[in-house]
């Protein structure tokens, strides 16, 4: 499957972007951080954090614009680049590279949301919960459920992400390495992809671009 570095991505958002569309913006913020992520190679923590802010610049929204949570922006931006996703290169990517690194990602109880809601005295039963996700992502994954999968991959990189940029971890820390480095793993080709896909659909309204440039 090919991949995308920066450099290809920024030649072609030059050759085909159009006017001073909030699109221009996104792809240009986004690919900015993928390449400092690029240029990290001997730290997963900066790397992931690099990686997730290159993601958000592709989905986040003003928020005025649209009251919504980020499990349900998630949801509508997954949605929307799964159905421009004509050849499946998101399922081919998950089938492909990921299918160990998406089981004990998903498996780990540590970047579960319902983990720590019980760890702080929420009474919920996380240990049903997490089977249950569990169960689903490999439905999802043998049953071609793209988005949907894609929905429990990033739900959990996004625990991830909070205990980063929280201060929920500490900084090149041995412990809990492993949710990390696959994390930037995953991120360092599913970032790309995003962009491609948004490049080949830039006149799609990808929504109102958090703060725009003025």
């Amino acid at each position: 499957m090919k991949t995308f570095d920066a450099i290809y991505l920024k030649e072609k958002f030059n050759l085909i972007k159009i006017g001073e569309k909030p699109i221009n913006t996104r792809i240009h913020r986004a690919i900015s951080w993928l390449k400092c992520a690029e240029e990290i190679d001997d730290n997963m923590d900066l790397k992931f954090i690099s990686l997730w802010i290159a993601f958000n610049s592709c989905y986040a929204m003003e928020e005025n614009s649209i009251s919504l949570n980020e499990q349900q922006r998630f949801k509508i931006f997954i949605n929307k680049l799964v159905t421009h996703d004509v050849d499946d290169r998101f399922y081919n990517l998950m089938w492909l590279k990921f299918p160990a690194n998406i089981r004990l990602l998903i498996e780990n109880k540590y970047v579960f949301k319902p983990f720590w809601d019980y760890n702080r005295g929420d009474k919920v039963d996380w240990h049903k919960l997490l089977q249950i996700s569990i169960a689903n992502a490999h439905q999802y994954l043998s049953n071609q459920k793209v988005d949907l999968l894609l929905e429990i991959v990033l739900d959990r990189l996004y625990t991830v992400r909070n205990q980063l940029i929280h201060g929920g971890a500490t900084f090149k820390s041995k412990v809990n390495r492993a949710q990390v480095n696959d994390g930037a793993n995953m991120l360092s080709l599913l970032v790309p992809l995003i962009i491609d896909i948004m490049l080949e659909n830039i006149d799609e309204d990808w929504g109102t671009v958090y703060y725009p440039v003025v």
